[in-house]
Formats: structure tokens, C-alpha cells, sequence
């Protein structure tokens, strides 16, 4: 399977709720669920974990997807995602980098191969 990378840096066919929904595994949306409602102190329903990934614009999106200003920025500029952006690294961007290291390593080596570093 391809990676399919999100506009933020994650890579969406290695998150539990795209795997979990790609097999239609319903016993795997509830675990997920229950996984990030402990780490992120909020409610997640296994609905919330029903995604084809935040870039299929014909499928199904995860609980948050939906609302992402990252999301919608990289879709409003046309970008492959972040990387791509002129404006790398945006505010925007920044807050959500800062929590989420394994993102900005994702972006950051996609800009190095854009740039043949």
C-alpha cells in the first residue's frame, strides 16, 4: 500500500483508525477510540475513527478531519500537504508540529527530497 501522507505530516495509512476502517474492523475503531479519548482527555466515539485519510476527498473522514484549518488551508492552496507549502512551516502548522514530532520529520524530509539536500 501506498503511504498516503496527511496536509499535517502524519501518515494516515500507518494511523489505528485508518488501518482499523480499512479492514473493517469495528473491535479496532472501539480500541482506538478508547486509546485517544485517555491521551487526549476528550470523548472519542469508534464512529469518530471511521477514515479513508484526511486526503481521500471521496471517503469517509475521521472525527476531526473535517474541521482541520490545516487540512483546509492545505486543500484551499492545492498542495500535496505541508511540505509543499511556500509557507512551511505557518503558524497554523507550527502549534500542531510542536506536539507531534513524527509529523514535522515527515514534512521535513519531504522538503530535503524536493530540494535534492
Amino acid at each position: 500500500m501506498e503511504r498516503m501522507i496527511a496536509y499535517c505530516g502524519l501518515v494516515c495509512t500507518e494511523c489505528p483508525a485508518y488501518i482499523a476502517t480499512q479492514k473493517n474492523d469495528g473491535e479496532g475503531r472501539r480500541k482506538t477510540a478508547e486509546k485517544w479519548s485517555q491521551e487526549l482527555g476528550i470523548p472519542v466515539s469508534a464512529d469518530d475513527c471511521i477514515c479513508d485519510g484526511c486526503r481521500a476527498f471521496d471517503g469517509r473522514l475521521g472525527g476531526y478531519c473535517g474541521e482541520c484549518p490545516i487540512r483546509a488551508c492545505g486543500i484551499r492552496t492545492n498542495v500535496e500537504n505541508c511540505a509543499y507549502c511556500e509557507s512551511y512551516s505557518c503558524e497554523n502548522l507550527e502549534k500542531f508540529l510542536q506536539n507531534v514530532p513524527e509529523a514535522r520529520a515527515t514534512l521535513d524530509s519531504i522538503r530535503r527530497e524536493r530540494s535534492g539536500a
